[in-house]
């Protein structure tokens, strides 16, 4: 089951011995740096993976109801890619 934001603080809280206001703080700023480093091309996250920003070219499609083609404009998309040592512990 996966844990809610509040259980995951915690959590993090009870291991580390730090108090939840301590992990709230560092959380905000962790995911305040990972959003700014993304934003600038991509953030590396060591052991869990990384975020990175790509440009999607324009593309013709189709619509799904009708069949008919239509265009797809060019935008900017979030990726992430898993590392390789989280895709190893957790699928073993």
């Amino acid at each position: 089951m996966a844990m809610t934001k509040g259980q995951f603080i915690s959590h993090l809280a009870e291991k580390s011995g730090l108090s939840k206001k301590e992990v709230i703080t560092f959380w905000e700023i962790l995911i305040a740096t990972i959003y700014k480093e993304a934003k600038a091309g991509e953030a590396i996250l060591p052991g869990l993976g990384k975020l990175i920003k790509k440009n999607r070219k324009a593309r013709m499609g189709r619509n799904p109801a009708t069949g008919e083609t239509i265009k797809i404009a060019a935008k900017t998309v979030l990726k992430f890619r898993l590392a390789k040592a989280a895709k190893d512990e957790v699928l073993g």
